[in-house]
Protein backbone atom coordinates (compact mmCIF):
# COMPACT_ATOMS: atom_id res chain seq x y z
CA UNK A 1 0.00 0.00 0.00
CA UNK A 2 1.56 3.21 -0.82
CA UNK A 3 1.51 5.88 1.81
CA UNK A 4 -0.10 9.20 0.01
CA UNK A 5 0.05 12.66 1.30
CA UNK A 6 3.69 14.92 1.85
CA UNK A 7 5.83 13.03 4.38
CA UNK A 8 9.60 13.38 5.22
CA UNK A 9 12.17 10.52 4.58
CA UNK A 10 15.88 10.09 6.32
CA UNK A 11 18.31 10.33 3.22
CA UNK A 12 19.30 7.00 2.61
CA UNK A 13 21.19 5.03 -0.12
CA UNK A 14 17.92 3.87 -1.42
CA UNK A 15 16.17 6.96 -2.02
CA UNK A 16 19.81 9.17 -2.65
CA UNK A 17 19.46 9.35 -6.09
CA UNK A 18 15.98 10.44 -5.88
CA UNK A 19 16.78 13.65 -3.63
CA UNK A 20 19.65 14.16 -5.92
CA UNK A 21 17.03 14.75 -8.80
CA UNK A 22 15.10 17.75 -7.37
CA UNK A 23 15.59 20.73 -9.40
CA UNK A 24 13.91 24.54 -8.63
CA UNK A 25 13.30 26.50 -11.82
CA UNK A 26 16.21 27.76 -13.39
CA UNK A 27 14.91 31.47 -11.94
CA UNK A 28 15.26 30.31 -8.63
CA UNK A 29 19.27 28.11 -8.61
CA UNK A 30 20.85 31.45 -7.86
CA UNK A 31 18.51 31.70 -4.77
CA UNK A 32 19.06 28.10 -3.07
CA UNK A 33 22.17 25.58 -3.27
CA UNK A 34 21.57 22.19 -5.06
CA UNK A 35 20.89 19.22 -3.24
CA UNK A 36 23.64 17.87 -3.50
CA UNK A 37 26.04 20.90 -1.95
CA UNK A 38 23.82 20.35 0.97
CA UNK A 39 24.24 16.70 1.19
CA UNK A 40 28.17 17.35 1.23
CA UNK A 41 27.30 19.67 3.83
CA UNK A 42 25.63 17.29 6.15
CA UNK A 43 28.12 14.54 5.90
CA UNK A 44 30.71 17.49 7.59
CA UNK A 45 28.41 18.78 10.08
CA UNK A 46 26.82 15.79 11.50
CA UNK A 47 24.63 15.93 14.49
CA UNK A 48 23.81 20.00 12.97
CA UNK A 49 22.31 19.00 9.75
CA UNK A 50 19.20 17.18 9.24
CA UNK A 51 18.32 16.90 5.89
CA UNK A 52 15.06 15.12 4.36
CA UNK A 53 13.53 13.93 1.25
CA UNK A 54 9.65 15.23 0.95
CA UNK A 55 7.55 12.92 -0.70
CA UNK A 56 4.32 12.93 -1.46
CA UNK A 57 3.08 9.08 -1.53
CA UNK A 58 6.04 7.90 -3.50
CA UNK A 59 6.89 10.51 -5.73
CA UNK A 60 10.02 12.53 -4.67
CA UNK A 61 8.76 16.62 -4.59
CA UNK A 62 11.23 18.09 -2.58
CA UNK A 63 14.24 18.40 -0.35
CA UNK A 64 14.96 20.00 2.84
CA UNK A 65 17.64 20.71 5.42
CA UNK A 66 17.61 21.73 8.87
CA UNK A 67 20.14 22.77 10.73
CA UNK A 68 19.53 21.73 14.66
CA UNK A 69 21.37 23.89 17.27
CA UNK A 70 24.95 25.44 15.03
CA UNK A 71 26.95 27.93 16.45
CA UNK A 72 26.01 30.42 14.62
CA UNK A 73 28.67 33.04 14.86
CA UNK A 74 31.60 30.54 15.95
CA UNK A 75 32.10 31.92 18.86
CA UNK A 76 29.97 29.61 21.25
CA UNK A 77 27.44 33.04 22.44
CA UNK A 78 24.46 31.93 20.36
CA UNK A 79 23.37 28.50 19.02
CA UNK A 80 20.35 28.69 16.56
CA UNK A 81 17.89 25.98 15.09
CA UNK A 82 15.79 26.47 11.38
CA UNK A 83 15.82 25.93 7.98
CA UNK A 84 18.85 25.62 6.14
CA UNK A 85 17.81 24.90 2.75
CA UNK A 86 14.58 24.16 1.20
CA UNK A 87 14.36 22.57 -2.88
CA UNK A 88 11.07 22.52 -4.40
CA UNK A 89 10.90 20.66 -7.43
CA UNK A 90 10.02 22.90 -10.23
CA UNK A 91 7.31 21.05 -11.37
CA UNK A 92 5.71 20.78 -7.70
CA UNK A 93 5.60 24.21 -6.69
CA UNK A 94 2.26 26.17 -5.80
CA UNK A 95 0.59 22.98 -3.89
CA UNK A 96 1.93 23.05 -0.43
CA UNK A 97 4.92 21.35 -0.42
CA UNK A 98 6.81 24.11 1.01
CA UNK A 99 4.73 25.21 3.73
CA UNK A 100 4.56 21.57 4.54
CA UNK A 101 8.31 21.43 4.88
CA UNK A 102 8.73 24.77 7.49
CA UNK A 103 5.45 23.04 9.33
CA UNK A 104 7.46 19.48 9.38
CA UNK A 105 10.45 21.33 10.42
CA UNK A 106 8.87 23.62 13.12
CA UNK A 107 7.40 20.83 14.85
CA UNK A 108 10.87 18.93 15.05
CA UNK A 109 11.87 22.14 16.61
CA UNK A 110 9.72 22.36 18.79
CA UNK A 111 9.81 18.70 19.88
CA UNK A 112 13.64 19.38 20.90
CA UNK A 113 12.43 22.36 22.83
CA UNK A 114 13.32 25.20 20.38
CA UNK A 115 11.67 28.31 20.88
CA UNK A 116 13.24 30.13 17.62
CA UNK A 117 12.95 29.61 13.94
CA UNK A 118 15.32 31.13 11.94
CA UNK A 119 15.83 31.02 8.31
CA UNK A 120 17.97 32.99 5.42
CA UNK A 121 16.36 33.98 2.26
CA UNK A 122 18.44 35.27 -0.72
CA UNK A 123 16.66 38.61 -1.32
CA UNK A 124 15.25 40.24 -4.66
CA UNK A 125 13.35 38.84 -7.75
CA UNK A 126 12.52 35.13 -7.86
CA UNK A 127 13.57 34.65 -4.55
CA UNK A 128 11.41 33.11 -0.97
CA UNK A 129 10.95 36.37 0.49
CA UNK A 130 7.44 36.16 0.10
CA UNK A 131 7.33 33.01 0.97
CA UNK A 132 8.55 33.07 4.12
CA UNK A 133 7.21 36.54 5.34
CA UNK A 134 3.80 34.64 4.48
CA UNK A 135 4.24 32.49 6.96
CA UNK A 136 4.97 34.16 9.48
CA UNK A 137 8.96 34.95 9.60
CA UNK A 138 10.13 38.12 10.16
CA UNK A 139 13.82 39.73 9.45
CA UNK A 140 15.65 39.90 12.14
CA UNK A 141 17.66 42.98 11.04
CA UNK A 142 21.05 40.67 10.30
CA UNK A 143 22.28 39.42 7.43
CA UNK A 144 24.34 36.35 6.58
CA UNK A 145 26.26 35.67 3.55
CA UNK A 146 24.44 38.57 1.76
CA UNK A 147 20.82 36.90 2.90
CA UNK A 148 18.53 38.08 4.69
CA UNK A 149 17.77 36.60 8.34
CA UNK A 150 14.44 35.43 9.15
CA UNK A 151 12.53 34.88 12.57
CA UNK A 152 9.59 32.68 13.47
CA UNK A 153 9.05 32.67 17.38
CA UNK A 154 7.86 29.29 18.35
CA UNK A 155 7.17 30.12 22.10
Amino acid sequence: MTTTGPRLEEITAANLDAALGIRVRPDQEHAVAPVVKSLAEAYVHPGIAWPRLILDGDRPVGFLMACLGIDWYGDGSEIRSGLWRLNIAAGEQGRGYGRFAVESVAAELRRRGTEKFYVTWHPGPNGPEGFYLGLGFRPDGENSGGQTVGLLELA
